[in-house]
């Protein structure tokens, strides 16, 4: 296999196979919560990706200096920090999201996929490491709130819409959904627990089937290397008689 394609096999491994929400059931509280519209979802994952990403490279720089006693708070306050500044950014620049998303923003702070990387990798990884874990963490759980978003936005509402944060102007505006053929309980929390059910189911399903293929082909290049192996020893055989 060519190493694009194992780059390709390994981007949308994380993406799917190691979706923080779908695969491994994390920042869920959020996901149902702000799943509502295209613009929420592409500004928490936007808020994310930078704190993922920016908290991995300064934990990955301090861990080595930081006592193991009191590590995990030290991480919380990093975290915390760059949370503040993202929240100071958007209330500056992006007013109505900021109110749309609300606490979440301030959430992200205790949100276990942040906290998760910075202990289970960046912590005992180099910088360059823990950055591109960060980004493709942050890129895997913005990817399931769009998927989220998309579903819920076209059901609830019948229309496909994205605004510009900055001037509220809407970008694009498309009916998918004839008026009056909405399904308004994607537009709730009821909606939400049964897309994420869906999409969940999924993915657990591509995983199952990719493990029996693999378990599959496994079972059948031992069985060859078992034949292979009486071939030898009935040749072997077959030699020593014939000497």
């Amino acid at each position: 296999m060519s190493e694009s394609n194992e780059k390709k096999r390994g981007f949308w491994s994380e993406m799917i196979y190691n979706n923080p929400v779908f695969g491994l059931y994390l920042g869920i509280c959020s996901t149902l919560a702000i799943t509502t519209t295209l613009n929420n979802a592409i500004g928490m994952g936007i808020a994310v990706i930078f704190v993922l990403t920016i908290s991995n490279i300064v934990i990955s720089l301090i861990a080595p200096l930081t006592p193991d006693e009191i590590h995990i708070p030290v991480y919380i306050v990093v975290i915390a920090t760059l949370v503040t500044v993202v929240g100071m950014l958007m209330q500056a620049f992006t007013p109505e999201l900021y109110s749309t998303l609300g606490t979440f923003i301030d959430l992200i702070v205790v949100n276990c996929i942040i906290l998760g990387r910075a202990e289970a990798y960046a912590c005992s990884h180099n910088v360059a490491e823990s950055a591109r874990d960060g980004l493709m963490m942050g890129l895997s759980y913005t990817f399931s709130l769009l998927a989220m978003s998309l579903i819920r936005q076209i059901l609830g509402s019948g229309v496909l819409e994205l605004s510009n944060p900055m001037t509220n102007q809407v970008l694009f505006s498309l009916r998918l959904i004839p008026s009056g053929f909405e399904i308004p309980v994607f537009t709730t929390q009821t909606g939400a627990f049964l897309t994420f059910a869906v999409l969940a189911a999924g993915v657990a399903a591509i995983k199952n089937s990719d493990e029996k293929k693999a378990a599959a082909a496994a079972k059948a290049k031992a069985d060859a290397a078992k034949a292979a192996a009486k071939a030898a020893a009935a040749s072997a055989a077959k030699a020593k008689e014939a000497a």
